[in-house]
């Protein structure tokens, strides 16, 4: 997907719904232009429901994604999900892989950034760990877990916004009551 000519793009980026995600978390997907999801989705109904305002959603394939995990009837739309996919925006380019295959896990950043060095952020999930390293060049962005399922300090997401000058990254994470406390 290509958006890069577009003046700004607001990016919502999630990750491990495992089956379920947070009601606030997708009403702020819907307000975004573009959505990732880095994997482990588990069941697709959440993708029809996250619909961005431009309709554009990139997912990958996590660990989970599996035929005997995901729904009867959806195994062609579970096999259409690449392992590795990439969203040209204004500034760079975005790439997303759910991470478990790059290991150890003390390396994965530095393994993330080599596999993907043409890349201004690599998004996985696969830990439930929310991360933002913008240390680097290029930016390694995990948002944790989305839905129910080992969402360590609340279900959460990202935001990246994008413009050919200038990029940023806003973390949304529920409490354990479901308000927003980004």
């Amino acid at each position: 997907m290509d958006l890069e000519s577009q003046a700004s793009v607001c990016v919502g980026i999630i990750s491990d719904t495992h089956g379920a995600i947070e009601n606030p978390i997708l009403v702020l997907m819907q307000q975004c232009d573009v959505i990732v999801h880095a994997g482990d989705i588990l069941d697709p109904d959440i993708l029809r429901r996250a619909t961005p305002k431009s309709g554009h959603i990139i997912a990958v394939r996590g660990n989970n994604d599996t035929a005997e995990q995901w729904p009867r009837g959806t195994a062609r739309l579970l096999e259409s999900l690449p392992e590795t996919a990439l969203l040209k925006l204004p500034g760079g380019v975005l790439v997303v892989e759910h991470g478990h295959r790059v290991n150890p896990a003390h390396q994965r950043h530095e393994k993330l950034r080599a596999r993907h060095p043409n890349a201004r952020v690599i998004v996985y999930g696969h830990t439930h760990h929310r991360v933002v390293d913008t240390q680097e060049p290029i930016w390694v962005l995990n948002p944790g877990a989305a839905g129910k399922v080992r969402a360590y300090g609340g279900a959460g997401c990202l935001v990246l916004h994008a413009t050919a000058a200038h990029w940023w990254v806003e973390e949304k994470t529920l409490s354990t009551h479901g308000s927003n406390s980004a």
